[in-house]
């Protein structure tokens, strides 16, 4: 992000980390700006690709689909990278895929309606090119998840590292 990022900034991110559906006027209550000063604020991080977008937030186990689980997948090589996109991709039941050190190449979080449904939807990915394996755990409950990103750890880790994005504490207490 060229420019500069302040704890107006951050109070911003964290506010709607917590309520992406917030209204202009309840954040510039919140960080103490007039909605105009908020509106250019959001555009800057959207244009600056600090916030990517808003989402809803779904109960799945209330669409039915009661089994969600954690899948490490082992890929043979790099040769097979791009397929292997390609079939995730294509598999609406991956709700998320990441390549990983450790044990396997990749780890998908999956949901699916049942057991039998886990089953075939793991035999499809057994089947693709260059998998090798597959080992899956069952999610039983969700302890904690955080769709919100504080402004003290988002400051400390910029104050910290002091790369790609300046923090400027003096242009925040104007």
């Amino acid at each position: 992000m060229s420019g500069h990022l302040d704890l107006i900034d951050l109070k911003i991110i964290e506010s709607l980390g917590g309520n992406g559906r917030v209204r202009l006027s309840e954040l510039a209550e919140i960080v103490g700006l007039s909605i105009p000063s908020v509106s250019e604020r959001l555009d800057k991080l959207q244009k600056n690709g600090i916030i990517k977008g808003f989402t809803t937030e779904v109960d799945e186990r209330r669409l039915g689909f009661d089994i969600q689980a954690f899948i490490r997948v082992r890929v043979d090589s790099s040769k097979h990278y791009k397929s292997f996109m390609e079939h995730v991709m294509k598999e609406d039941e991956i709700m998320e895929c990441y390549s990983v050190t450790g044990e396997g190449s990749h780890i998908m979080k999956v949901m699916t309606h049942n057991t039998a449904s886990l089953e075939q939807f793991l035999s499809r990915i057994q089947s693709w090119p260059g998998v090798l394996g597959t080992n899956t755990s069952f999610v039983l409950s969700q302890l904690k998840k955080n769709n919100c990103i504080g402004a003290d750890i988002v400051k400390k880790n910029l104050q910290d590292r002091q790369v790609l994005l300046t923090f400027d504490e003096k242009r925040s207490r104007k």
